[in-house]
């Protein structure tokens, strides 16, 4: 009865919300929100630590005549996500509480934000806890709508009503495509429950139903094509929002996918094939386009794509190793992705609140107009470098833990012996070191051109650094990124457990033999730091006792160079751009000289980079609905009388159908 008392004040915190929130001074409104989501984060963690503890908590709730009793449960795959959710919306009221302090004039949006925000939390969290279909696509449902509210909070600007509009419709689409999974499963076993699903599975081979919850959750989580929403959301939401949506909305896509992967029985090995091959594209689409985009929420936008697809080679890994019966692959791919998921929620987080101190003091996202920041926010500037270092895979942070349990995964793989299961493998493998040298390459772009150097662009105000309390919980995501780095095995020790309590297999073994790995693997991370603070130490020992000297650097024989002389954006990437040109379409903007021009006027270039698949696939394929849609635009023709005789025609044609028994 306590567990059940705990998860539904959920619901009575976000009542208070709704009801006090409005009424509140605007600069208590943050405030209040970020008290209410701790309330419920805290309510709710007991449940789901308990569950990861190995006890299961599940309560039946009365749904009315028509949906019966709705089962809510929390497992240990359930709770691990709930613990994230938690983490990272926490997180994230603390820093937008700083953060939306400039907003203070606009009292009636703030408080659409923050009730916004408390709903989002609270749906996120019955998501991973209803097993009635019905009541599950609700919760969906109310935390889509709840995340657009907090997309549009600067509504009167063009390009967030676009972006909320194009989230609002893909989202609908991938709604529409999991209703039609949970409807095929229901006219089958004549039950929403999950429990249907996995009857359904068992006795079907299902591709079907399968693809259709695929593409739902793979909408929400980001896989390729059905991304495109997150260029346009992320850059078009308040930093904080941002930062939340990728390291937990698109979560949500990942839960669906793997509550569905760890229930097929059939042709597994098939799936698991499938789910590595579009997880590979993934990856690398997203991490190219990462790195020619000069808007820095964009470019971190897709670098959630290029992780997600990270994520997906872990579960296609785990049901690789289900099909062939290889437990080590399976326990191998399934600790990746949950731990990628984790780590991935920690250092995107991370990245977009402090792209968030940057736009804040620069009103500017283009990091062609930026430069030497390192000057006036070296805490930001660190803070960056620190979650550019973990997207990257590098030790002695968390996100190496789970990138090496994914090479570990694809090597093992190497032993089965069938050629073309081994050669998509060492393929993923590649392109996904490939991907790693990539993210690198972006970052050290991002980080050169709005830290280092000089301003290319005089701003209007000198850039500060941000207040302590924009930047404390930054400060403890770090703590818990190194602290994985360090002791991964923490963090392994509860995947085990879910893991454990998916599969029927005995896994020891290989649960061993991962944790005795990566335990050397966190003491090598810990030398590594242990030397680097020891260089850092004596050289610091050394150069405090000699004088500063400043002259200028060597400008290869230009005595007077200017900001605008210094390597830009587009020069790290150009080469990288061009040569997977077929992906990253750079679209010019130039008149050209003609051949009798002496003396040409002055003249402007620009030059962006379009998404592939929205410029060649989606917007053709739009273009043609809307010339179909053209022939019947003499429907709408504003006549009253005609709209009439429309309905009179429609029940004509209802009673011919009843007629010839055909309804």
């Amino acid at each position: 009865m306590t567990a059940e008392l705990l998860l539904l004040s959920s619901f009575f915190f976000t009542g208070l919300s709704i009801l006090i929130i409005p009424w509140l001074p605007a600069s208590y409104k943050s405030t209040t929100a970020l008290i209410l989501v701790i309330l419920s984060a805290t309510a709710t963690s007991v449940p789901a630590v308990q569950a990861l503890l190995g006890k299961d908590f599940s309560i039946l709730l009365y749904g009315g005549h028509n949906l019966g009793v709705i089962s809510v449960r929390i497992d240990a795959l359930s709770s691990w996500f709930i613990l994230i959710i938690n983490l990272t919306l926490v997180n994230g009221a603390l820093y937008g509480s700083g953060y939306m302090r400039s907003y203070k004039n606009r009292k009636n949006d703030l408080s659409l934000h923050w009730i916004s925000y408390v709903v989002f939390h609270t749906s996120m969290l019955w998501v991973c806890m209803l097993q009635n279909g019905f009541a599950f696509l609700v919760a969906w449902e109310i935390m889509t709508l709840s995340s657009l509210m907090l997309i549009l909070f600067e509504h009167e600007k063009a390009n967030t009503q676009q972006a909320g509009l194009n989230y609002l419709v893909q989202m609908h689409i991938g709604v529409a495509m999991l209703s039609l999974a949970f409807i095929w499963v229901f006219l089958s076993e004549n039950t929403m429950s999950f429990a249907g699903i996995s009857s359904f599975l068992q006795h079907n081979k299902g591709y079907w139903v399968i693809a259709l919850f695929f593409l739902g959750f793979g909408i929400k989580a980001g896989f390729v094509p059905l991304h495109t929403w997150l260029p346009y959301a992320h850059p078009a939401a308040p930093s904080h929002v941002s930062g939340v949506m990728s390291g937990v909305i698109v979560k949500m896509g990942i839960y669906g996918i793997l509550r569905i992967a760890v229930m097929i029985s059939q042709d597994i090995l098939l799936m698991g094939v499938i789910l590595v091959i579009i997880s590979t594209i993934t990856t690398l689409y997203g991490i190219l386009n990462a790195s020619v985009h000069r808007d820095f929420k964009k470019m971190l936008a897709f670098c959630t794509t290029e992780n997600i697809g990270i994520i997906g080679m872990g579960t296609g890994l785990m049901l690789v190793g289900k099909g062939t019966g290889n437990n080590m692959i399976m326990v191998l791919g399934f600790s990746a992705a949950l731990l990628h998921t984790l780590n991935h929620s920690l250092y995107k987080s991370l990245l977009f609140f402090s792209a968030g101190n940057i736009y804040q003091q620069t009103h500017t996202r283009n990091m062609e107009h930026l430069g030497g920041l390192v000057k006036y926010m070296p805490h930001t500037a660190v803070i960056f470098l620190t979650g550019a270092l973990a997207i990257g895979g590098l030790p002695p942070l968390n996100g190496f833990v789970s990138k090496f349990l994914i090479y570990s995964g694809f090597v093992e793989t190497f032993k089965y012996q069938d050629i073309s299961l081994s050669a998509l493998m060492i393929i993923s493998t590649a392109i996904l070191s490939l991907a790693g040298g990539v993210s690198m390459l972006a970052f050290s772009k991002t980080f050169g051109t709005v830290f280092l150097g000089s301003p290319r662009i005089q701003q209007n105000h000198k850039p500060v650094e941000v207040s302590l309390s924009m930047r404390m919980p930054l400060y403890f995501i770090i703590g818990i990124m190194v602290a994985i780095g360090l002791a991964p095995n923490l963090v392994l020790t509860p995947v085990f457990t879910i893991i454990k309590s998916l599969g029927t297999e005995t896994l020891v073994n290989p649960f061993a033999g991962i944790a005795h790995t990566l335990s050397w693997v966190g003491k090598a991370s810990l030398i590594l730091l242990a030397l680097t603070m020891v260089v850092y130490l004596f050289r610091r020992n050394i150069t405090r006792k000699k004088p500063a000297e400043m002259a200028p650097t060597w400008g290869c024989g230009y005595v007077a160079p200017g900001p605008e002389m210094q390597y830009t954006g587009k020069s790290f990437s150009k080469s990288l751009a061009k040569l997977f040109g077929f992906i990253t379409i750079e679209n010019k903007k130039y008149d050209e000289l003609s051949s009798g021009s002496i003396f040409p006027a002055p003249r402007t270039y620009a030059s962006f980079y379009l998404e592939f698949f929205e410029t060649r696939v989606f917007e053709p394929v739009t273009r043609q609905f809307l010339r179909l849609f053209n022939y019947f635009v003499f429907i709408h023709n504003g006549k009253i009388q005609l709209y009439v005789l429309y309905g009179f025609f429609f029940v004509i044609v209802l009673i011919i159908l009843s007629f010839i028994h055909v309804l």
